[in-house]
């Protein structure tokens, strides 16, 4: 009997007529921990409106992340960094109604939480609140520890985010990997043990050298998310738009593409233009 855990190869000949499997059990925060713990690996996918959500669940996904990386993706800014708190919401709202068992982590956008950690509950009361979201996640480490422990302390889940941080992208100077520096990666152990110690339940490397990422995953005992930060994480997220191809531009180095969608889709406009325009579409069957 199949390991429902076990990997499946995506087979576009099968997708309509084999049903996803269901996950059989809500996923919370607390159980991200203990997935951790048996070695389980965990499933994250970004997601921004309500079919996406309602795909990532059935498909038995463990967590979707809203992410701000919506911000490029569903709205066509060059970076995360103008995502504001109502556009947050709305997405989070969306995507919440699809989803029955896997957790919803929404991001707090740039401004939003970085001034005091008081000014971090509200924006994070109203993702809960309004947005319907499980849990937040911020980026930033040891200087961000007090307004987790604030969040957390007062009932909010917070997932931590380390290493290429985006919406610093103008400070950093770009898209650049983290942590290759002795001082850079020994500030960013510091701040994975910082963020577990303040309550935080799990946390985002992003685009860090494997080897940092295999040791901050031994030394804490929360769940490291990889992105572009090797295989030992205790999973791993991808973006939505990367994973089905439907984002121009070269993929990135750590994502991969299961199936090239864009391409599907135009060609299927095409298709539905062509017929429009030669009036082969709409027929008889398509009439009332």
């Amino acid at each position: 009997m199949r390991n429902r855990f076990q990997r499946r190869v995506f087979n576009p000949a099968m997708a309509q007529t084999v049903l996803p499997e269901k996950i059989q059990e809500k996923i919370t925060a607390p159980r991200l921990i203990e997935f951790k713990h048996i070695g389980r690996k965990i499933v994250v996918v970004t997601a921004y409106d309500y079919a996406a959500g309602r795909l990532a669940d059935r498909a038995g996904v463990d967590v979707i992340l809203v992410g701000d990386t919506l911000g490029i993706m569903a709205l066509g800014y060059k970076n995360t960094v103008p995502v504001t708190l109502d556009e947050m919401i709305h997405h989070t709202k969306a995507v919440k109604r699809g989803v029955k068992n896997a957790l919803v982590v929404a991001d707090l956008p740039f401004g939003t939480y970085q001034a005091s950690p008081q000014e971090a509950f509200h924006s994070a009361a109203r993702l809960l609140k309004e947005g319907g979201a499980h849990a937040v996640k911020l980026e930033g480490g040891v200087h961000l520890a007090e307004t987790v422990r604030l969040l957390t302390s007062s009932g909010i889940p917070v997932m931590g985010h380390l290493g290429l941080t985006p919406q610093s992208v103008n400070l950093f100077g770009g898209n650049k990997i983290q942590g290759r520096t002795t001082d850079a990666a020994e500030l960013m152990v510091r701040s994975a043990r910082a963020l577990q110690e303040a309550g935080a339940f799990g946390m985002v490397l992003e685009a860090i050298p494997a080897e940092l990422a295999k040791r901050i995953t031994a030394e804490v005992g929360i769940p490291t998310i990889g992105i572009g930060a090797g295989a030992d994480c205790d999973g791993q997220v991808q973006v939505w738009n990367d994973l089905f191809g439907i984002y121009p531009g070269r993929p990135l180095r750590h994502a991969k593409c299961y199936v090239n969608l864009g391409e599907i889709i135009e060609e299927a406009l095409r298709t539905y233009a062509d017929e429009v325009r030669q009036e082969a579409f709409p027929t008889e069957e398509n009439s009332h």
